[in-house]
């Protein structure tokens, strides 16, 4: 069968993983992509040239008008990850699309990134490494800390919370978790359960954050949080930019209250040119690449093809939590919310 004779799911990115365009081909399917981080109108251009029966959701935003724009065709619309805030969700279950989500198929990735940024930042590496090609040898006169007894206080007990908790523990951090979402009772794992946030963040030297951006998430972490942490703690974000409201925490890491913040995730994406985010000397910028490992993102790219493959197929998904709305699914095979 030729490309043009085959259904289309349109990319929202400049490419996938060839291990899913593979899959995704071998099941009967074309796969085309936009640009990357395309705007609205690339994605209505893409969708009126290509007509897809499925969205794989990588970067931009999709939303009522482009989810409008496809119909009737398109019936799934697949994240490539595990956050789903650039998908509107409300619209989807209105137009009874399916949306899912590879959940888990990135969290090593992620985890050992956070775990990367607390190293570098615990032992002052960015401003070492800094005084070293300044010509400095601060060799008896720079003290970096322990990260063996340090309290890491993680929001978000999931897949990678979980995940960058047991990496932790290996270097002998003691570990708290605070996540509401999960049923009472100890975690699994070595982390402590702490029942609110103000308790895990007067707790915390080192605060690392692995929710999702939802309503009640959105500037989760402001002003008032910041200064409830221990003087000279430091924050590692790799979940999503709106959790923390940029302003306060540069307010804080210019107080000095915290003493640094490696942030892997913003508010807007990609990060403007001028942002004090990319020169802050306590800063540890990286471009929301904490998945951008071989594996990582073979998961999060197979995970969204295998489950564009059964949607269409009336099947349910093969991987665990990936019905995020079962829209068109039949409603014998998603278990009940």
């Amino acid at each position: 069968m030729t490309d043009a004779a085959r259904p289309n799911v349109l990319v929202s990115a400049a490419k996938l993983a060839p291990e899913a365009v593979t899959m995704l081909e071998e099941a009967g399917y074309a796969v085309r992509c936009t640009s990357g981080y395309p705007d609205e109108e690339e994605l209505l251009s893409g969708i009126r040239t290509y007509r897809p029966v499925a969205i794989l959701h990588r970067q931009g935003i999709i939303n009522g008008t482009v989810m409008d724009a496809a119909a009737p065709g398109l019936r799934v619309v697949a994240r490539h990850g595990a956050g789903i805030d650039g998908i509107d969700i409300s619209a989807a279950r209105a137009r009874g699309l399916t949306v899912t989500r590879a959940a888990g198929a990135n969290s090593r990735s992620v985890a050992e990134h956070a775990m990367a940024l607390m190293l570098t930042m615990l032992k002052d590496l960015p401003s070492v490494v800094n005084g070293m090609r300044e010509g400095l040898w601060e060799k008896t006169s720079r003290m970096t800390r322990d990260i063996d007894g340090m309290t890491l206080g993680i929001v978000g007990h999931g897949a990678i919370g979980s995940k960058v908790a047991r990496l932790a523990d290996a270097f002998g951090m003691r570990v708290l978790a605070y996540d509401p979402l999960l049923p009472p009772g100890p975690l699994a794992g070595p982390a402590e359960r702490v029942e609110t946030l103000p308790e895990l963040l007067r707790r915390s030297e080192v605060l690392s954050l692995h929710c999702p951006l939802e309503a009640e998430t959105r500037d989760m972490i402001g002003r008032e949080e910041l200064a409830m942490l221990p003087k000279g703690a430091i924050l590692v974000h790799t979940a999503r930019g709106g959790i923390v409201n940029q302003d306060a925490l540069l307010a804080a890491l210019d107080s000095g209250g915290l003493s640094w913040a490696g942030v892997d995730v913003f508010a807007k994406e990609p990060l403007e040119a001028d942002s004090p985010f990319r020169t802050h000397p306590r800063v540890v910028p990286t471009p929301h690449l904490a998945a951008n490992t071989p594996r990582g993102a073979s998961g999060m790219a197979c995970g969204a093809a295998e489950s564009i493959i059964a949607v269409l197929a009336g099947r349910l998904p093969a991987l665990e939590g990936a019905v995020v709305v079962p829209g068109g699914l039949p409603a014998g095979l998603v278990p009940a919310a």
